[in-house]
């Protein structure tokens, strides 16, 4: 970690009247600020697959920021196109028009998207891409006739977002109860959590209950009041929740059924991550709405992306004095240096066949995850491409968790022999950029290797 209060490091940001608590405890950070006063973590520059603190001290990325950088740090053809942009046109009037690179990149979207999601409404963040798709849910059933279907189906153990309406489809209660009372018409169900399944079933003798019990809950809602079904292709904040091979397309088959739209949210496993462009070529099911942020543009500009199929966006199309079209703006929208840096991310992902290398690279992460087994302590591994997850336990037969938690320590252990994870109290999860190397792969599992070894040899006996 680093401590920049033992000399120059700290010089580098501020000056010698103010000490370094002053000084940090004045921005808010994810961490409670105590806490990051305390052992403060300051990036100062990243190259490829690396970071450098402001002390000089280098980590690999091994979450790719926050699944973020995803052709990564400093890819000169996204500067160079974002350079390129900034001195021709920085900025443009969103509420009257348009401009070519947004005009462009909506293009190349809806080009690449599977099925017929043809049209595109760029934002500049994924809880705004997630907020925009409840928004479109709701208004197309009322432009299509439907105006009492405005509830919301997503799943406990979610994240959607931060923004009201995202966070009330979100189904972390940590995250949700500080914020309550949150927007009504949010309803919440389990998670296809295989391995800790919340019913007392084993895949494949479930009948996949998971799955099912969606379309009993839109049942007895009323399939009259229910506007959508929102989830994450593949689940991050639950401990990454791959679901069953065919969950996805049952909840397809129960969305059509009962004329409810499905949304994707694809911030983290759009753009490659998982192997494919999209998660949703992963799993061979096209939803009706798909969100894009976080790896579409990089990390080079705030980008996001809601794509929707052509019969919701051709309800939208019409005379304005009748129809408005979708009520739903930001400034920032279509912004033309953040739309440069998306143009630029897909033609590095497409000319050096990225999304092939996020499966051979995420092959060997898991083949290198495996091995940890000898450990002892890994009860399940999921995920796909470069998006891997493991949970920790201290009985692989009970598949009983330890108690206190060995996640936070081994996470912990991990950063300060400079490796970037996503760690929490029972599981660890791998993200690196989709340029990531073998050599690289076996890096980063070396670190976490000896970190699991060193924080399990610190155990009582």
């Amino acid at each position: 970690m680093t401590h920049t209060k033992n000399g120059s490091a700290f010089d580098q940001i501020t000056d010698a009247q103010t000490t370094e608590e002053q000084f940090l405890r004045k921005i808010f950070v994810r961490a409670q600020m105590s806490e990051f006063v305390r052992d403060p973590l300051i990036m100062a520059r990243a190259e490829g697959v690396h970071y450098w603190d402001v002390a000089g001290k280098q980590y690999l990325d091994g979450l790719s920021g926050i699944y973020v950088v995803s052709v990564g740090h400093g890819n000169r053809r996204v500067l160079d196109a974002v350079r390129q942009q900034m001195e021709t046109l920085a900025f443009s009037p969103a509420m009257h028009g348009s401009n070519p690179q947004a005009v462009k990149l909506a293009n190349r979207l809806a080009d690449l998207a599977p099925g017929d999601l043809g049209a595109v409404k760029l934002l500049s963040g994924g809880s705004e891409a997630t907020e925009a798709a409840i928004k479109m849910a709701r208004q197309y059933h009322r432009i299509a006739g439907a105006p009492t279907k405005f509830k919301i189906i997503s799943r406990y153990q979610s994240w959607h977002g931060s923004t009201m309406g995202s966070l009330s489809a979100g189904g972390l209660a940590a995250r949700r109860a500080v914020n309550e009372p949150l927007a009504p018409g949010f309803i919440h169900v389990f998670p296809p959590t295989c391995y800790r399944c919340p019913f007392g079933k084993s895949y494949p003798d479930c009948e996949l209950t998971c799955a099912s019990l969606i379309g009993d809950v839109i049942e007895m809602e009323d399939p009259s009041t229910v506007a959508a079904v929102m989830v994450e292709p593949i689940g991050h904040t639950g401990g990454i929740i791959e679901p069953p091979p065919e969950y996805l397309p049952a909840l397809r088959e129960i969305c059509d059924r009962h004329n409810v739209l499905l949304i994707f949210d694809e911030i983290i496993t759009g753009i490659g991550r998982t192997g494919q462009m999209f998660a949703a070529e992963t799993f061979d099911v096209v939803p009706d709405l798909l969100c894009l942020g976080k790896g579409i543009s990089g990390g080079f500009a705030p980008l996001a992306a809601l794509l929707c199929r052509q019969h919701i966006a051709d309800a939208f199309w019409g005379d304005p004095a009748e129809n408005p079209g979708f009520v739903e703006g930001h400034t920032f929208e279509g912004n033309p240096l953040a739309s440069a840096a998306g143009l630029a991310v897909l033609d590095e992902i497409a000319e050096r066949d990225l999304c092939g290398n996020s499966r051979a690279m995420g092959a060997r992460l898991r083949e290198g995850l495996e091995s940890l087994r000898r450990h002892g302590v890994v009860g399940d591994l999921r995920g796909k491409g470069l998006m891997q997850g493991i949970e920790w336990v201290a009985d692989r037969d009970t598949r009983r968790r330890f108690d206190p938690p060995i996640g936070l320590k081994v996470g912990r252990r991990a950063l300060e022999k400079g490796l970037l994870t996503r760690f929490d109290p029972h599981w660890l999860a791998l993200g690196p950029p989709l340029v990531v190397t073998a050599e690289q792969i076996d890096q980063m599992l070396a670190i976490l290797d000896q970190s699991l070894a060193e924080v399990l040899a610190e155990l009582p006996a």
